[in-house]
């Protein structure tokens, strides 16, 4: 019987000092934290790819922007809006560069023009540095306020892009948690959904915050929230946030949402046939019969004698209702239905 004891205490020393040595060799990777993502050997993360000119733009306008530009929370809101992968500063030296590019290439032309118009021509010299100063001045500004508005308009888009898919994408969340998937595993499969568009990236960013920098997915729903250009999925982010803090079951949330948005959906399908309805009676009277009833009354106008010169203007009046009045009218009403339903369809 001693020899049984002492062989279980060597056992259980034994056992102790190698969960001893265990635990030390844990410590350093526990405190690094809770787990590390890897690359393959020789890549590198694709988060932030300028293209030459604006690795040039921000070389040669990095100092500048920074001691002259203020921080711009705005500009920074819509690029991360429109998931353009720019820090601020790039994009106000990228914009400040090719404002300076396109002034100096105004310049040149305002002055090859300028010396042709004084040397050849003779042109008065007031209005050869009027015309100057406008070719130099306008076309820079144009090109500022116009990539300055780029931002913007990408998340518009992005977020009439969310609206219009919506409705299948919380069927889809609603599906998936009908059958109790988790939150994070719902929108990492939400994330490999091409179909669902824009939704798909904003997915694809909560699993980036949550699987590679570490963030719990309530925090990384939050974020989403705040970034997304969509105000309706940013209302329904932010009742995941609010029914999963205040104790509510997300289950029925989901869907309630989806039954609302498929509402909504039906509601905007119909108010999209009333304004096709109402574009066709339009297109009717004003492309149609009023260009057929104008093109008559000038035929008769031309044909009943009133001078040389009144015959010749109304003929050359009816030459321009039948050769642009008409084809452009009719051009615009076919872009305008085509965009508003291309808008519409999935």
């Amino acid at each position: 019987m001693p020899e049984i004891s002492d062989s279980f205490t060597k056992f259980d020393a034994k056992k102790k000092k190698d969960y001893l040595k265990t635990k030390k060799t844990q410590e350093p990777t526990e405190k690094m934290g809770p787990h590390l993502i890897k690359l393959q050997q020789g890549a590198l993360p694709d988060y932030i790819a300028l293209t030459p000119f604006q690795m040039f733009a921000w070389r040669a306008m990095g100092k500048a922007v920074k001691l002259r530009s203020k921080p711009n929370p705005k500009l920074e809101l819509q690029l991360q809006q429109a998931h353009m992968r720019m820090r601020p500063e790039e994009y106000v030296a990228y914009t400040w560069m090719s404002a300076m590019i396109v002034l100096i290439v105004c310049a040149g032309i305002a002055a090859l023009f300028g010396g042709v118009l004084l040397a050849l021509l003779h042109v008065d010299p007031a209005l050869v540095l009027v015309f100057f100063v406008m070719l130099v001045a306008i076309p820079p500004i144009m090109a500022m306020v116009v990539l300055m508005s780029v931002p913007g308009s990408k998340a518009k888009t992005r977020a009439r892009d969310i609206n219009k898919r919506i409705g299948p994408a919380m069927s889809f969340i609603s599906a998936m948690a009908s059958a109790d998937v988790n939150v994070d595993v719902i929108f990492k499969e939400l994330a490999k959904q091409d179909i669902y568009g824009e939704i798909k990236n904003e997915a694809a960013w909560i699993t980036r915050d949550t699987e590679l920098l570490g963030i719990d997915i309530l925090t990384a729903i939050n974020r989403a929230a705040q970034r997304t250009p969509s105000i309706k999925f940013q209302e329904f982010l932010q009742g995941v946030v609010t029914s999963s803090t205040s104790g509510g079951q997300l289950k029925p949330y989901f869907l309630q949402k989806a039954e609302q948005f498929e509402k909504e959906g039906k509601l905007e399908m119909r108010s999209q046939l009333e304004t096709l309805g109402l574009m066709a009676e339009t297109f009717v009277t004003v492309v149609v019969a009023f260009p057929l009833f104008l093109v008559v009354i000038m035929a008769i106008m031309a044909i009943v004698p009133g001078g040389g010169n009144d015959s010749s203007m109304t003929i050359l009046l009816l030459e321009l209702v039948v050769g642009l009045m008409i084809p452009i009218s009719q051009f615009g009403f076919i872009f305008f239905i085509w965009n508003m339903t291309k808008e519409s369809s999935m």
